[in-house]
C-alpha cells in the first residue's frame, strides 16, 4: 500500500442512472490510476446494489481494481467484493470481520485520533480521514487539517485515505503530506469542465 500512481480511491456517484456510467467506468479503469472503487448507493435497494455490484466486480477484476461496498458487509459477501467500508454508525469491525473474514475493512474516522486508534486496535485495513475540503458529495460535519495526516503516519502503518472535496487544485498537497489514497467522487462524476475519464487523467 505504498504511494504509487494508483493513488485514487474512486467513489461511485450517488445514483447509477444508465449504461453511460459503465462505459465511463471502463474508460477510467483503463487509465490504470484506480486502486479502489467504492460502490456507495445509500438510497438504493439491496437487490439493485447486488446487481450493480456484480457487474462492476467483473470490470474491477479485469482492470485489477479492488471493489469496496459501502456500509453493508453482507452485500459485500454476496457480491464477492474485495471488502467493505464502514462508517462510525455502521456495525463494528469485529462483526463485519465475522461476515467477510479476511477481506478489506476500512473505517471512517473523521478527524479524531481516538477513533483512529480504535480502528487500528480493531484491525481496520485503512482509515478514512476528512473532510479536508468542502464537499458536494455530502455535508461536511467534520473538518480535518493537513497536520492530522502527519500525526497518523507516526501512529501507524495502516493506509490513510483522505476524503472531502478533493480535486485537481488541491490533490497534490494531500499526497505530499502522507495520504496513501485520495477518495474522489464529485470531481469525477459532476465535473462541468471535464468528462469523467479526462478528470482522472489530470491527476498525475
Amino acid at each position: 500500500m505504498n504511494k504509487s500512481k494508483k493513488f485514487i480511491y474512486l467513489i461511485s456517484p450517488n445514483k447509477i442512472k444508465n449504461n453511460k456510467f459503465f462505459k465511463d467506468l471502463k474508460e477510467i479503469f483503463k487509465t490504470k490510476k484506480i486502486s479502489y472503487f467504492q460502490l456507495r448507493l445509500k438510497k438504493e435497494n439491496p437487490i439493485k446494489i447486488i446487481f450493480y455490484g456484480k457487474k462492476i466486480k467483473k470490470l474491477c477484476k479485469k482492470y485489477k481494481v479492488k471493489l469496496i461496498i459501502n456500509d453493508f458487509p453482507l452485500l459485500a459477501k454476496k457480491i464477492n467484493a474485495d471488502g467493505c467500508h464502514l462508517g462510525q454508525t455502521d456495525i463494528s469491525i469485529n462483526k463485519a470481520r465475522k461476515i467477510i473474514k479476511n477481506k478489506i475493512i476500512g473505517l471512517t474516522c473523521h478527524n479524531s485520533i481516538k477513533l483512529i486508534k480504535n480502528a487500528i486496535d480493531n484491525g481496520a485495513d485503512y482509515v478514512a480521514l476528512g473532510a479536508f475540503y468542502k464537499s458536494k458529495t455530502k455535508k461536511v460535519k467534520y473538518k480535518a487539517r493537513i497536520k492530522l495526516l502527519k500525526q497518523v503516519k507516526k501512529l501507524t502503518k495502516v493506509a490513510i485515505v483522505a476524503i472531502g472535496g478533493i480535486k485537481f487544485s488541491n490533490y497534490k498537497k494531500l499526497l505530499l503530506n502522507n495520504a496513501n489514497f485520495l477518495a474522489i467522487s464529485d470531481y469525477v462524476w459532476n465535473n462541468k469542465k471535464y468528462t469523467p475519464v479526462d478528470a482522472i487523467k489530470k491527476l498525475k
